[in-house]
């Protein structure tokens, strides 16, 4: 139970030094949480979802940024702080949300919610501009994500 509470909190305290700090407290707090998460939590063959969720952040925020869904007062592409985000999300895949991918709806729900509530608070916080279309096409992405996490839970004994 400590272990998934630390998950937690961890998970918060990267998503505010992304959000808050950019770059150079992103990079140095992700490094750390991800390599303490991997030495201390972590499952046999966890990076790969850690990877995994880098090039899907980097696919979907990436096109978002392209498309001007997502715009960076200074800056024309995405930035390192934003896709660090993905796989710090990974770390709590087998962890703090594991009790998630049981409830397929709840796991949809969550996602269509909790994607693009993170998206617009970390958008205030950062001084991003999001599109509204770009919500919603969050809404669409990480309730889709989180559903296949709740299948692949489901239909795996590699979960979730």
């Amino acid at each position: 139970m400590l272990g998934k509470v630390l998950n937690a909190l961890a998970f918060q305290v990267g998503w505010l030094a992304c959000v808050l700090g950019g770059t150079p407290w992103a990079l140095p707090t992700v490094i750390m949480i991800v390599t303490c998460h991997l030495l201390w939590l972590g499952i046999p063959g966890e990076w790969r979802w850690l990877a995994g969720f880098a090039l899907l952040g980097a696919g979907v925020d990436g096109t978002l940024t392209l498309l001007g869904g997502l715009r960076f007062p200074g800056a024309s592409e995405l930035p390192l702080w934003l896709w660090l985000l993905w796989p710090l999300f990974a770390t709590t895949l087998h962890h703090s949300l594991a009790w998630l991918w049981s409830h397929p709806w709840l796991a949809i729900l969550g996602g269509a919610l909790g994607g693009p509530s993170s998206y617009l608070g970390g958008a205030r916080l950062a001084d991003v501009e999001l599109a509204p279309w770009a919500v919603v096409v969050q809404a669409i992405v990480w309730s889709s994500i989180c559903g296949w996490l709740a299948l692949r839970a489901a239909t795996s004994r590699d979960r979730p």
